[in-house]
């Protein structure tokens, strides 16, 4: 485990340097995302990383940050999951510290210009347009609204039309106060780092004043078993449905995900897992076909997504759930499992070439568990798991009686969907 520098306002920090490079990366990770939000601010975590770039006391305008960090090359931008938001600079290693400055004084003296803020409901809700116009992304918004349903985990994470045009300034500060405090936030400088870089963090961010945490939110519970899948459809005239079947799996945490990752993989994870062989390259019924996990603090989602033909549906369905029988009854061979493992492994090291994925791969964990795997440690769990744990969990979470379905295509509930499908 790589432990944290913890600044004396509980703030904690990763300095991660490395050789062979002349960049770093700063990242800024706080734990808060759209299943802390309350109904009437739907969508506020998101709306608050976008008027984090609206301009400062220091820097009024959004012209004023962008410029100080377009003049040295920098790459820059945030996001905003259910769980988590992140802000970020990549920059020459020689003005780090500008990039500590800037972060610092967006996150916690940005200035909410009324006028700005009006101006910035416009533009998320064209980028809510936007996904909502767009089937493949789409589609995973209805599978996780139908899979957590009855929690805020099933909510949009920029919110609705509606809520963004009605969230007032009041709330919207009164929540990032409430959940912008020291003792969640990780902040990590991966890549050519120096000795001054901590006392430019300690300088700016350690001088964030310590606040009490929030209250937590409700734990989600899963859904009961049902004779038939739950459905949520979305009417569109396409030639080419999108399709996610989703199943509850494990919260991150859970010593399960090793093995959960490697049955993604081999299931639909590559262009040599059987989903991409078998519904793609031998019977031709998709462009794409993939298997992923995801996790949260008290559950996960497993997805298995499609773009199909309309006409060819019935078929595909099958073949799709076909294979992930098959993978439960009779588990994968020891062929499969060191290719996964092998897989992870190259993946994990070409992405840790990056400072950018470096910081992420240390604060993310450090936000989320509250400890920092070395990637030698992770890939050694990884090794660990058998073929028979890949069964094991294949039996515990591709149960269709727990299933989720979201489609995006010509049909008017999820009813016609399902018969359409050869479901029901």
């Amino acid at each position: 485990m790589k432990k944290p520098i913890v600044l004396s306002n509980g703030m904690r920090v990763h300095l991660l340097p490395f050789s062979g490079t002349e960049a770093a990366t700063v990242l800024v990770f706080t734990k808060v995302g759209s299943r802390h939000e309350y109904p009437k601010i739907n969508g506020a975590s998101h709306y608050i990383e976008h008027l984090m770039f609206k301009g400062t006391k220091r820097r009024p305008t959004t012209l004023d940050i962008s410029r100080a960090l377009d003049a040295v090359g920098a790459e820059y931008n945030a996001f905003t999951g259910k769980e988590y938001t992140g802000y970020y600079v990549t920059i020459a290693a020689g003005h780090l510290p500008l990039a500590i400055d800037v972060l610092h004084d967006m996150i916690f003296h940005s200035k909410y210009d009324p006028k700005e803020m009006d101006r910035e409901r416009g533009v998320i809700i064209e980028e809510i347009n936007m996904y909502a116009d767009n089937p493949m992304m789409h589609v995973e918004d209805l599978l996780e609204e139908t899979l957590f349903h009855g929690s805020t985990l099933g909510w949009n994470i920029a919110g609705s039309p509606k809520t963004m045009r009605s969230m007032t300034r009041e709330a919207v500060i009164a929540y990032r106060d409430e959940h912008y405090v020291p003792s969640r936030m990780v902040v990590a400088v991966a890549g050519k780092v120096d000795k001054k870089t901590l006392a430019a963090i300690e300088k700016t961010f350690g001088s964030v004043k310590a606040r009490p945490e929030p209250k937590a939110y409700e734990p989600f519970v899963s859904l009961e078993k049902s004779s038939r899948p739950r459905c949520n459809v979305q009417f569109k005239n396409v030639e080419q449905l999108q399709v996610a079947l989703g199943f509850p799996s494990f919260g991150v945490a859970d010593a399960r995900n090793p093995s959960l990752a490697l049955l993604a993989t081999i299931l639909g994870g590559t262009m040599s897992s059987r989903l991409f062989i078998s519904v793609r390259e031998r019977k031709g019924l998709c462009y794409f076909v993939r298997a992923e996990n995801g996790a949260y603090d008290d559950t996960g989602a497993f997805m298995i997504r499609s773009g199909l033909d309309k006409k060819r549906l019935p078929e595909a369905m099958k073949t799709i759930l076909g294979e992930a029988e098959k993978i439960k009854r009779s588990g994968v061979t020891d062929r499969e499992l060191k290719e996964a493992k092998d897989h992870f492994r190259g993946r994990i090291l070409l992405k840790l070439e990056e400072s950018s994925n470096r910081a992420d791969w240390y604060a993310r964990q450090e936000l989320l568990l509250g400890e920092a795997m070395t990637p030698e440690e992770r890939m050694g769990e990884t090794d660990a798991v058998t073929v028979a744990d890949v069964k094991k969990v294949a039996r515990e979470v591709l149960d269709q009686s727990r299933m989720a379905v979201a489609a995006i295509g010509p049909f008017k509930d999820g009813n016609a969907f399902l018969k359409a499908a050869g479901i029901l």
